[in-house]
């Protein structure tokens, strides 16, 4: 896989650099956000580590941008204790986020595990409910026909969902069928991801195409036409 890497430090370039390709990844790098912009678009990358400190053009605009023309799935690297800037980034579009000072061992399993999401693992079939239509191979959601972009671990949440439509699913069985079991992952993480997912599907015209059952998980909702 050709992975995207964005930091203004030149050591932790290499750091990451040489984690990800004993890993087997092909690496491009970039030291700023302008320049990872340009990558992005040119290289067409896999998956982008972005650091979220970026001088002049931050990370979180990078996400914002790269949201705005691409779905590659991100993740961001950030050396702040404010969670303010992990949650705005996943409501951005990132998919997830590692926290400075990390082990290589964690980044290349969050690593992992996004790219598993992105290439749809856990089956193939082709999934429908109400007007969406899934395509879990080709990462595709279309929505009375039409395509609905979503990041990666979007279309992870909306494909667990939807594989059993009428049954509710509690919210740690949710969080181990996308980041893996025992992944620290905490609730807000998720509901960064459910927010911006039934946004999106509210602006098809469904807003109550995800239901929260409190105390116990989530279903999809009824479709009515």
């Amino acid at each position: 896989m050709k992975i995207l890497v964005v930091d203004d430090d030149p050591r932790l370039r290499e750091l990451v650099s040489i984690t990800l390709e004993r890993a087997g990844h092909q690496v491009v790098t970039a030291r700023d956000g302008q320049m990872a912009l340009t990558h992005a678009l040119r290289e067409t990358p896999d998956l982008v580590v972005l650091d979220v400190g970026l001088p002049e053009l931050d990370g979180l605009e990078v996400c914002r941008r790269l949201r705005a023309r691409s779905d590659v799935p991100i993740l961001f690297l950030t050396a702040r204790d404010d969670e303010i800037d992990r949650v705005l980034g996943l409501e951005l579009g990132a998919d997830d986020y590692v926290t400075k000072p990390f082990s290589p061992r964690e980044l290349v399993a969050r690593i992992k595990a996004i790219l598993k999401r992105s290439g749809a693992g856990g089956g193939t079939m082709v999934l429908r409910h109400g007007p969406l239509e899934l395509d879990p191979a080709g990462h595709v959601v279309l929505v009375k026909g039409a395509p609905l972009a979503l990041t990666a671990t979007e279309l992870s949440i909306l494909r667990r969902l939807m594989q059993t439509p009428q049954s509710v699913v509690p919210r740690p069985q949710l969080i181990d069928a996308i980041y893996g079991s025992g992944s620290p992952v905490s609730d807000r993480t998720l509901d960064s991801h459910l927010r911006n997912l039934r946004r999106k599907l509210g602006e098809q015209g469904w807003e109550s195409a995800i239901q929260t059952v409190h105390g116990i998980g989530l279903r999809m909702g009824p479709w009515q036409d």
